[in-house]
């Protein structure tokens, strides 16, 4: 579609009325270097969900999509189906795909989802690629609900029409009041028919969205109290002599990341002043100088091999990759060496100048480029350098959307245009600036 307007307007001032006064043109936007691998890397990250779908109409899993590739291609994550529906209109914009293929997509994969199993409108976090059906004992997930979720608003905000109208249908279901601990005014972490809930979400990470997504449900019978967003910890801490933040508890970038790929939390604050967005750029920072500070332990670490964040590592899928500060006393993460470039990429909207360093090293890397652009990690620690032989869904998808909202905030755009989405950073008291300043 950029392109298309190009031409139009092109054509308008070969052909047009030569009476009418002519628009001064938009220059074409100029890409450095990076910026050009970072556009390669958008387009590659697309292609995964858009090739990785599952476009069997037969059968009961249209639109699911691989939670990882190329391994355990029977398997879908949810929040991985999430990622590839707010990438539509990605592809679309940059012309990979038609709107008619985009819409077709979106509205068929609404239909999948409106037909799963789900308890009280939250979905297994994994499921068959093919049927739908729960994957093994997977959990009933809140945060992938969620995710999936947000990409659904975002399509139906960019699509409208029966897209909308699905997308909204699916929001109105969810009871978030059903996945609250009363008792704690808190979030349960997972749900399983087996065994009920557990864990809790006492703890700042990547769960905003919720907040934002329960406060302003549809139902306002399924909506959370407002209190709800103040009740997990907000652990004040610093790393390096820089600025202090709200840390996670492992420290893994995604954590800082996930809810941003969504709501533009940028120039807004809550009550206690607290702006996520800037806390995302001090997280970052931190995670960068951590690298840094680690290169004599860590040789894989580096000024522009940075990013450590929950992905593959030479034994396995590991969620403790992350940098101080972290848990409660700088030490709940745990490293080996391994670095995810999704973990510099994801940060694109908050330190473009450090991405930029960091995605200009990685094409430095033998092997770590595949099929659909970055592998998941890459070690230099090992005795034997080491490379990821997959790429996993939620990698790629914060990939994909971190850039798009870097260049233009795509993504941003549509999911904030949704009047829900809104009224709950409205009800838990994320405003802009000049308005919570004059309150």
């Amino acid at each position: 579609m950029k392109k298309l307007l190009i031409i139009v307007f092109t054509l308008w001032v070969l052909f047009g009325c030569t009476e009418v006064e002519e628009p001064t043109p938009t220059p074409p936007r100029e890409y450095d270097a990076a910026e050009l691998i970072m556009l390669e890397e958008m387009e590659n990250s697309f292609n995964f969900f858009w090739e990785q779908a599952n476009t069997d109409e037969e059968s009961g899993g249209y639109g699911l999509i691989n939670d990882r590739y190329p391994s355990n291609v029977s398997l879908s994550s949810i929040a991985s189906v999430g990622f590839g529906l707010a990438g539509l209109p990605i592809g679309i914009e940059y012309e990979w795909i038609t709107y008619d293929e985009g819409f077709e997509r979106a509205e068929k994969t609404l239909d999948t989802f409106l037909a799963l199993d789900n308890y009280h409108g939250f979905f297994y976090h994994f499921l068959n690629k093919q049927t739908g059906e729960r994957a093994g004992t997977s959990e009933v997930s809140i945060i992938d609900t969620a995710l999936f979720l947000a990409g659904a608003i975002t399509a139906g905000e960019y699509f409208g029409g029966d897209v909308k109208e699905k997308a909204e249908d699916l929001y109105e279901q969810i009871d978030w009041t059903w996945y609250l601990d009363p008792s704690r005014n808190m979030f349960y972490m997972g749900y399983r028919p087996e065994s009920g809930f557990a864990g809790h979400w006492d703890f700042y990470g990547e769960q905003l969205i919720l907040y934002v997504l329960g406060a302003g449900a549809p139902n306002e019978a399924y909506r959370t109290n407002v209190s709800t967003y103040n009740t997990f910890i907000r652990r004040q801490a610093s790393y390096g002599g820089g600025e202090t933040f709200i840390s996670s508890w492992f420290g893994s970038l995604f954590t800082y990341q996930f809810s941003h790929a969504f709501v533009d939390f940028r120039n807004r604050e809550d009550a206690q002043g607290v702006n996520w967005f800037e806390n995302s750029i001090n997280a970052t920072i931190a995670n960068r100088q951590y690298a840094i500070d680690s290169h004599s332990t860590f040789q894989t670490f580096t000024a522009n091999s940075w990013g450590m964040t929950a992905s593959d590592g030479p034994r396995g899928y590991s969620g403790y990759y992350g940098s101080k500060p972290s848990g409660y006393t700088d030490d709940a993460h745990r490293n080996d060496g391994t670095i995810a470039p999704a973990g510099a990429l994801g940060s694109a909207p908050f330190t473009p100048d450090l991405v930029k360093g960091a995605i200009q090293y990685f094409e430095t890397i033998g092997g770590l480029k595949g099929e659909y652009g970055y592998k998941d990690a890459y070690n230099f620690d090992q005795a034997t350098p080491w490379v990821a032989g997959d790429i996993i869904g939620i990698d790629k998808g914060i990939t994909l959307l971190m850039l798009a909202n870097y260049f233009d905030g795509l993504v941003w755009e549509q999911f904030m245009k949704n009047e829900y989405v809104n009224l709950g950073l409205e009800r838990i008291g994320i405003l802009p600036v000049e308005i919570s300043e004059t309150a």
